[in-house]
């Protein structure tokens, strides 16, 4: 049970961090961080969308980086990560409304962890997928 109290401290610390950060710009919001998996949602309006009205390529890029990212800082807690390679596959445009984003853990050694993503509109539709390693920094 403390470990849960740890988590939801460095949760809270992560979302208290992020406040004026590009996160809070795109208008994210943190629905589950827990070991293994991050679930982020995001309410696109027409600032997210390109010149054809569909997601930005740049904003899924953005929302997986950032998912997949608090992943790997879940399952280090202790170090500071930082992103090293991000991959995105585009697979169907998605247009304004809510979209999920979900980040699953898939390898950890002692300095990368390897994330897998995916953005999905509000009736299942996979708009891209991704995967990131993140390096695993000294903490302080």
């Amino acid at each position: 049970m403390e470990g849960d109290l740890e988590l939801r401290r460095f949760v809270k610390k992560m979302e208290e961090a992020a406040k004026g950060t590009f996160w809070e710009e795109l208008g994210c919001v943190l629905v589950r961080a827990e070991p293994g998996i991050t679930v982020v949602t995001l309410d696109a309006g027409s600032r997210h969308l390109n010149g054809i009205g569909i997601l930005h390529g740049g904003v899924h890029a953005s929302l997986l980086d950032n998912t997949m990212g608090i992943t790997a800082m879940v399952a280090r807690p202790n170090d500071k990560i930082v992103t090293t390679n991000l991959n995105v596959h585009y697979l169907s445009p998605l247009g304004p409304g809510p979209v999920t984003v979900t980040a699953e853990l898939i390898h950890e050694s002692r300095k990368m962890v390897t994330v897998f993503g995916k953005i999905e509109d509000e009736s299942g539709r996979l708009g891209s997928w991704g995967s990131g390693s993140f390096r695993v920094l000294a903490a302080d």
